[in-house]
């Protein structure tokens, strides 16, 4: 795997996921409740602190919980809930080495359609549909990973031109749309529950 990514925004930390399908998928994980920039920044960040090059599954999963968690929490930390996602991070890294042999580009290497592969990513712990939904976007428009129907199976994530998440940023300028996009949709949705109240 060898793209050029920018979700990070920082340099190591992007070619760390351009070219480590496992960095990619914890930092889809790590993609939650706090800036994209930080969450695609974590895999770097955790690597270093593990004074390795790239994550290794099997090493993650196998890693003392309560050391591990503490490894999050240092600041800077990783994420904002750096104990419950350490968790989470442990709990997919163990999936893949259970079903995967450890080897995340497994996830999508031999797939034979785009509902195929969002069944597979769905399976992973702490990937829900609109995330798996998201990654696979992802993996289409950025990793040239593109099994028959992706784009259906990605939903309106897999559009093209759209900039509705991680899967459309290419650089500081997709990024400020994905975010105007996301900030929309708060502000439709907040309306929406005020609304819903005064009747």
């Amino acid at each position: 795997m060898d793209a050029t990514i920018h979700l990070a925004q920082q340099p190591e930390a992007d070619a760390l996921l351009g070219r480590s399908p496992l960095a990619a998928l914890v930092g889809m994980l790590l993609d939650q409740q706090i800036p994209m920039e930080w969450a695609f920044t974590g895999p770097f960040t955790i690597a270093q602190r593990l004074e390795a090059d790239d994550l290794d599954a099997a090493q993650i999963a196998a890693y003392d919980p309560d050391a591990f968690g503490e490894l999050l929490r240092q600041k800077p930390a990783v994420h904002r809930y750096p104990a419950s996602m350490a968790k989470r991070v442990q709990e997919l890294c163990q999936f893949l080495v259970d079903e995967y042999d450890g080897d995340a580009s497994a996830v999508w290497r031999d797939v034979s359609s785009g509902a195929e592969l969002l069944a597979r990513l769905k399976a992973l712990p702490g990937y829900g549909e609109q995330k798996a939904q998201i990654f696979l976007a992802l993996l289409g428009k950025q990793y040239g990973v593109t099994p028959e129907g992706w784009r259906e199976a990605a939903g309106a994530y897999g559009e093209k031109d759209s900039f509705r998440s991680a899967a459309d940023i290419t650089g500081p300028e997709s990024l400020a749309r994905v975010r105007a996009y996301k900030q929309e949709k708060k502000a439709a949705a907040k309306a929406q529950k005020a609304t819903t109240k005064k009747r």
